[in-house]
């Protein structure tokens, strides 16, 4: 079930009036909820179902015993062997195929070719961030960070609460737990702020995202080879606004979603191409991931306190392993990899130019703020096509094709194809309201409010099918549905 279809429209009134009908009653609200969660998912394919609820029982059980245990041995026995289960699951099912694959290759290359136990698995939607959040709620309870839940319920549904179930954000339990012991409430503000959210995200997603899919990034993706350097240079431009508007639009309906039925969520994209450094990038893109890959991986190899050396290895290490996240593919390992690197580089640059820079004495205001400015042009620049380079091996199929569309940026004589002035002027739009200021949504949303209940549904339906009309046809899925 996509998010913005028919069915999903349907399906969500439905929840929304029953769900605030049982306000009252807060265990079968919440069974309720559950319940809409597991066939939410199902809608795909019920085979999973299963395995969603297998986990999540996992996650309870393991969680119970971290609670019920004080001895720091027997407790780091269980973390780990709850950390082993849930990363067995998704290696299985995500990495499995890759690795014999890549095994395999290895083996024909010496000259040891051998019949490897070859399966189809077929890779359950949403495994990455449910496996992640489980992890979440096992590490929290270990630290101490949250109380291991005595209701079953509970955990089931913040592992699987259909707004971020499938893609995001990944949602801490210390944050979400919480306000299932609280009794919902629905405020004009929260009204205000799910509604605008979710056209946010609607518009992003069904008219931007997919006009530059459709019409510019997978045609010239599908072989840049035979395509000049305007065409590619546009659709790499493209590619970094359609996944911006794909995943963040995503981000939009789910937080807006689950607003309008009485929880918050944190965000989860703050403006990521106006950084001026790839940690600031890292810090506004998917922040629900940076700071899990952060707080889970990045601190426990030992973060910034194992020296300048141990600093560089432990981001490389982290990004390696968040590009692996992505996907199962030599190409998302090298985009995570090479985001490392840089971080790396990007830190020791910076430190040897702070130490290597003399103080500036008595500098007139108005051109130290100059000089600031200038700065952080050139940062944001420089940082979007770094970012830029890194999401041409993150689209491409292979090397090869990413290789190819490298190639291509040296060949101006060729005529353009697909980069029309309409989605030029797409791309430009785009990039000129990621610009605008972030409380402009804060101020919609606000103003929202302050709109006659009645008129309030009738408007939201307008601006929908308003949407629905602009848009290309089709639904295309959520490119982080993949992942």
């Amino acid at each position: 079930m996509l998010f913005p279809t028919f069915e999903f429209g349907i399906f969500f009134l439905i929840v929304f009036v029953v769900s605030w009908e049982l306000r009252r009653t807060a265990d079968l609200r919440k069974l309720f909820l559950l319940a809409a969660s597991y066939t939410f998912y199902g809608w795909w394919d019920w085979r999973f179902v299963g395995l969603l609820v297998v986990s999540s029982l996992a996650n309870y059980l393991f969680g119970r015993a971290l609670g019920a245990l004080q001895r720091d041995g027997l407790r780091r026995t269980i973390v780990g062997l709850a950390v082993i289960a849930n990363l067995s699951v998704l290696g299985f099912f995500k990495y499995y195929g890759f690795f014999l694959e890549s095994l395999d290759d290895i083996l024909i290359t010496l000259g040891l070719q051998r019949d490897l136990p070859f399966l189809q698995v077929i890779l359950p939607v949403g495994v990455s961030f449910f496996t992640f959040q489980g992890i979440s709620y096992i590490v929290d309870v270990y630290r101490r960070d949250v109380a291991a839940q005595r209701s079953v319920v509970d955990v089931c549904l913040y592992i699987s609460f259909f707004p971020q179930l499938v893609a995001g954000p990944i949602v801490r339990a210390a944050h979400f737990l919480p306000q299932l012991e609280e009794k919902p409430t629905l405020t004009p503000a929260m009204v205000g702020l799910g509604i605008t959210l979710i056209l946010s995200g609607l518009i992003k997603k069904m008219v931007i995202a997919n006009y530059l899919a459709t019409e510019l990034v997978d045609p010239v993706f599908f072989d840049p080879s035979v395509l000049g350097a305007l065409d590619l240079l546009i659709g790499v431009y493209g590619y970094a606004i359609q996944i911006y508007c794909d995943f963040s639009g995503y981000s939009d309906i789910a937080i807006g979603v689950a607003a309008l039925l009485g929880y918050k969520f944190n965000a989860n994209f703050n403006q990521p191409y106006r950084s001026a450094s790839l940690q600031e990038f890292w810090r506004r893109w998917h922040i629900s991931l940076s700071s899990w890959l952060r707080d889970y991986l990045y601190i426990p190899l030992g973060g910034s306190r194992k020296g300048e050396w141990g600093t560089y290895r432990n981001l490389f290490l982290t990004m390696f392993l968040g590009g692996l996240w992505h996907g199962a593919a030599w190409t998302f390992v090298f985009w995570g990899t090479f985001h490392g690197a840089m971080l790396g580089i990007e830190r020791y640059v910076r430190r040897r130019f702070a130490s290597l820079a003399p103080p500036v004495d008595g500098e007139p205001q108005a051109v130290s703020r100059i000089s600031d400015a200038a700065s952080w042009v050139v940062g944001v620049i420089f940082t979007f096509h770094m970012v830029c380079f890194a999401w041409i091996f993150f689209r491409a199929e292979s090397f090869g094709l990413a290789f190819d569309y490298l190639v291509g940026f040296g060949d101006w004589s060729t005529p353009v194809q697909h980069a029309t002035p309409f989605l030029a002027m797409l791309i430009a739009g785009a990039l000129a309201f990621h610009f605008t200021p972030p409380s402009l949504g804060r101020w919609i949303g606000q103003g929202m409010k302050w709109l006659p209940s009645p008129a309030l549904g009738p408007a939201f339906g307008a601006a929908i099918f308003f949407i629905w009309a602009v848009a290309p046809e089709g639904v295309a899925p959520f490119i982080y549905f993949q992942f």
